[in-house]
């Protein structure tokens, strides 16, 4: 995939750079960091700067943040308590279950919408409840307008930084990816295990 990516790049310059980094966003899989960091380094090899490179990460950044903040814009809470209705009992959850996490987005929203953007994984998804739970479009497109650049302007001056070496920190940062998706999957089991357990008790109580 690195091979793919890098000659995208090679090929269109920032309308490469734009396009990848749209496409990031919407399919997760597709590390920024490998755009990112060779964007860096094309700078020192290329007539493309640092801040061309930045701005077009960071318009493909929005771009693809607002289309899945539609998706979740579709996922309204209604549907969601809908969907919890027909197959909760499969997925053990109420509709309650869904205006709590309402509620907990109304409160933290912002604050997990910015610095989402700053972790692997979830700088994608962020969107899409930040849309499900009708976060006003204003607030939504400026903390994801943030929290990108300042992911991108630290990536892309590293790449720039170090030059040829650009892929050497590709693998710190698959590292720095990793760590995350386990430290996710173990809140995951662990909030799964706690609401089980309340479940459990209250029934039983």
């Amino acid at each position: 995939m690195e091979h793919w990516i890098t000659e995208i790049m090679d090929t269109y310059g920032y309308l490469g750079i734009f396009l990848l980094i749209a496409l990031e966003n919407l399919f997760p899989p597709i590390p920024s960091e490998v755009i990112l960091t060779f964007g860096g380094f094309m700078t020192t090899t290329s007539n493309m700067t640092i801040i061309g490179v930045i701005l077009a990460a960071t318009a493909g950044s929005v771009v693809g943040a607002i289309c899945l903040y539609g998706v979740g814009r579709m996922l309204s809470v209604s549907r969601l308590e809908t969907i919890i209705t027909s197959y909760g009992k499969i997925l053990r959850l109420k509709p309650e279950d869904i205006r709590k996490a309402h509620a907990w987005f109304d409160k933290y929203g912002a604050r997990a919408v910015f610095f989402g953007r700053l972790v692997p994984l979830i700088r994608s998804l962020i969107s899409i409840p930040a849309g499900s739970t009708r976060m006003s479009f204003l607030p939504f497109l400026m903390l994801t307008t943030l929290g990108s650049l300042i992911w991108n302007i630290a990536l892309v001056y590293i790449g720039a930084a170090v030059g040829a070496s650009w892929e050497s920190i590709v693998s710190y940062m698959d590292i720095y990816s990793n760590v995350v998706y386990i430290l996710l999957a173990l809140s995951l089991v662990v909030f799964g295990f706690v609401f089980v357990r309340k479940r459990i008790l209250k029934k039983n109580g």
